[in-house]
């Protein structure tokens, strides 16, 4: 039986949003949370610096003031991404914006700190750190990280190759905490075969683009609604790491994208004071087959959760 720490395990539903670059916003991490997920977004969304900490207030607040309306329903937390990359020049000055105001969940890539896990833990706070394979995933639990998100092939942005029934079964071998699993999850029946896998949590992010909340431009909203697994391209052009992007954006760059060159990983640069060069190279899973229209978080989620049950009772038929 997993361990699952006190904060992840009343979830009324098993679901963790995943941040998202640029579009994950408090409007989406509320709507979400009061939906019965795990909200989270990167504390990069939030730029100038300064901006985290009035979001972080907006977000606590939002989601007490729901608590205390509807006590016989409350929020699920929020999480928020740290980008523990050498180039973060703001992990430690967000990170202590964290501490501060208590974040129950902590997400971080591309990176394990133990001062990190020391700093969520010096408040009660659950990191949750993705990889891409067994061998991070050791170096993840050894530096202190609570649970792991299994980061699968097909997933949105940053991605691995890894077939999820390879990578879960190889954790699960030695690990019985907190384990989620992203790679194309976009139903409530893959949320349950994730679940069925061994993990505890459906990971889901690209679906999260096409709604309301999102902070996505219209026409990326629309091209997920419009796209499938066939429009995915892998690639670490845009950021030095491999991820999935949408292939009418990369066209829209004036790139081919069935010819891209590669990245030198080294050029890899989180900085806060960076321009972002490919902002409009949009990430996305291979999962979005099944989004075919722009709807409400709300509505999103309650399909998710009607497909799960769905589900369940073909399972115990």
């Amino acid at each position: 039986m997993t361990r699952l720490p006190a904060r992840l395990s009343k979830l009324p539903f098993p679901v963790i949003g995943s941040p998202m670059f640029i579009i994950s916003n408090p409007k989406l991490v509320i709507a979400q949370c009061i939906a019965g997920v795990v909200g989270s977004m990167p504390a990069l969304n939030a730029r100038p610096a300064e901006q985290l900490e009035a979001w972080l207030i907006e977000i606590t607040e939002a989601l007490a003031t729901h608590n205390a309306a509807h006590p016989e329903q409350p929020a699920a937390p929020f999480a928020i991404n740290q980008i523990v990359h050498k180039s973060n020049d703001r992990l430690e000055h967000d990170m202590a914006l964290c501490v501060k105001y208590k974040v129950p969940i902590i997400i971080t890539s591309l990176g394990a700190r133990e001062d990190i896990n020391a700093a969520a833990h010096s408040y009660g706070g659950v990191v949750l750190h993705d990889v891409i394979n067994n061998k991070h995933a050791h170096k993840a639990v050894e530096k202190g990280a609570d649970g792991l998100i299994a980061v699968a092939a097909g997933a949105g942005g940053h991605a691995g190759v890894k077939s999820p029934f390879a990578l879960v079964q190889e954790i699960r071998q030695w690990f019985d905490g907190p384990l989620a699993l992203s790679g194309s999850i976009a139903s409530g029946g893959a949320v349950l075969a994730a679940q069925a896998m061994g993990a505890d949590f459906a990971y889901i992010g690209s679906a999260f683009i096409a709604t309301h909340e999102a902070r996505a431009a219209e026409a990326y909203k629309q091209a997920v609604v419009d796209s499938n697994s066939d429009d995915i391209v892998y690639s670490n052009l845009f950021t030095g790491v491999h991820g999935n992007y949408l292939a009418c954006s990369i066209r829209a760059a004036g790139l081919d994208p069935e010819h891209l060159p590669e990245s030198d990983p080294g050029q890899m640069n989180f900085g806060s004071d960076k321009s972002k060069a490919w902002k409009d190279i949009w990430g996305c899973g291979q999962g979005i087959g099944l989004i075919t229209e722009v709807q409400s978080t709300a509505d999103l989620v309650a399909r998710l959760k009607r497909e799960y049950a769905a589900a369940r009772q073909r399972l115990l038929a």
